[in-house]
């Protein structure tokens, strides 16, 4: 089952409303995605950490074969001051 990069952005916003995020569809499938997230709650935390944030806002989406999510490439950092 495919989803849609709105509700890929909608999951993130949910635990991240002021972040900016891009979300692209990369083969056309609904089932591989880049997201980048960029958002202030990412300072001082380390890009193991800022990922594992915004793989847990994404709520099991990507779990196991029965996920709807099947790949996502992820870039996160917080803003440039």
């Amino acid at each position: 089952m495919a989803i849609q990069a709105q509700e890929i952005e909608t999951l993130i916003r949910e635990t991240f409303p002021n972040a900016q995020i891009t979300i692209t569809d990369l083969a056309g499938d609904g089932n591989h995605y880049a997201a980048e997230v960029i958002d202030a709650s990412f300072a001082g935390q380390n890009r193991v950490q800022q990922q594992r944030a915004v793989y847990a806002a994404l709520k099991g989406k990507m779990d196991g074969a029965a996920g709807e999510l099947h790949a996502l490439a992820l870039t996160t950092k917080a803003p440039e001051q």
